[in-house]
C-alpha cells in the first residue's frame, strides 16, 4: 500500500496521506520522504499550478508516531548527534520543500493534526477545514520541542500571542476556533473538503503559472523583506512579465469574456 497517493488533474496535484494505520505519522519515512520528492518535482513542473495536501481517515496528520518515539525508533533512534541529522534530513527537510515551494499549497485538514501535523498544516498558503480538525502545538506533552519550524510557522499564521497560548498550554484548538483565529480560511462539511479544496484550486490554477509562482515569491519575499525591496522586485518582475504571451492572452481573454488559454494546458488525470 502506498503511504503517499499522488493525483495530476486539472493542473492540480493531489498528495494524500495514506497511512491510516498510525494515523498518517509524519515521521514514517515512507511518507515524509516521498513528500519532500514530490514538493521539489512539482515545483519544477509548469504544468502542474496548485497542491492540495490532504490525508485519508479520520485523522489529518497525528505528526511522530508516539510508540517510536517511546521506543527510540525510526528519525529517534540513536544518541544525540543522530537524532539531530536525522530531524535535518528528514522533517526540516520536508519544511524547506514545503515552505520554499513555488506553487500554492493548499492543506485540506480532514481531521486532528497534531504535533508535527499542525506544523505541517501551517506549511501551506491556505488551510480550509472539516468541522472534526483540530490542531494542537501539543510538544509539551511529550517533551519536547517542535522540531520543524514550528515555533517560526505558527507565530506568522496567527500571531505570537496566539501561537504562544497554542504552545505554552498543547491545549487542541477547534475548528471553529480555528477560523476564528485565522488559523483556517473556511470550515466545510467534511463531506464537501476536496470538493471546497478541488475548486479553490481551480480557482488558483485557472492564472498562468509562472505569473502565478512570482505571486508566492514576493508574498515570501515580504515576510522577510521592506517596502523598498518588495517595489524593486515588483518592478523587475512587471518589466518582464508585460512582455508575455501569456500577459497578452490574459488581457485579450478578458476583454473577449472567454476563458484564457495558456501554454501546456491539458486536463490528464494522472495518479500514483
Amino acid at each position: 500500500m502506498d503511504k503517499l497517493i499522488v493525483e495530476v488533474r486539472q493542473h492540480i496535484a493531489t498528495l494524500t496521506l495514506n497511512a491510516p494505520i498510525t494515523k498518517n505519522a509524519l515521521s514514517d519515512p515512507d511518507i515524509c520522504l516521498p513528500l519532500i520528492q514530490k514538493f521539489y518535482q512539482f515545483s519544477q513542473n509548469l504544468n502542474v499550478r496548485c497542491i492540495i495536501l490532504t490525508g485519508t481517515g479520520d485523522v489529518f496528520c497525528s505528526g511522530g508516531n508516539i510508540k517510536d518515539i517511546r521506543d527510540k525508533k525510526s528519525i529517534f533512534a540513536g544518541d544525540s548527534l543522530e537524532v539531530m541529522d536525522q530531524y535535518r534530513s528528514s522533517v526540516q527537510r520536508l519544511a524547506k520543500a514545503i515552505w520554499n515551494c513555488e506553487l500554492p499549497v493548499i492543506a485540506a485538514v480532514n481531521g486532528p493534526a497534531y504535533g508535527a501535523g499542525c506544523d505541517l498544516a501551517m506549511m501551506a498558503d491556505i488551510r480550509i477545514a472539516a468541522p472534526t480538525a483540530s490542531f494542537a502545538e501539543n510538544f509539551l506533552e511529550l517533551g519536547l520541542i517542535s522540531g520543524d519550524g514550528g515555533s517560526w510557522l505558527l507565530p506568522k499564521q496567527i500571531g505570537l500571542s496566539r501561537a504562544a497560548e497554542m504552545t505554552f498550554t498543547a491545549d487542541p484548538v477547534d475548528a471553529a476556533t480555528a477560523l476564528k483565529w485565522g488559523l483556517v480560511s473556511s470550515v466545510v462539511p467534511g463531506k464537501e473538503l476536496l470538493a471546497s479544496a478541488n475548486s479553490l484550486a481551480a480557482r488558483i490554477a485557472r492564472h498562468p503559472p509562472q505569473q502565478l509562482r512570482a505571486s508566492k515569491r514576493l508574498m515570501r519575499e515580504s515576510l522577510q523583506s521592506g517596502l523598498d525591496n518588495i517595489l524593486d522586485m515588483a518592478a523587475i518582475y512587471q518589466g518582464v512579465f508585460h512582455q508575455t504571451r501569456e500577459h497578452k492572452e490574459s488581457v485579450n481573454a478578458l476583454i473577449e469574456r472567454r476563458a484564457p488559454i495558456f501554454n501546456g494546458q491539458t486536463g490528464d488525470a494522472k495518479r500514483s
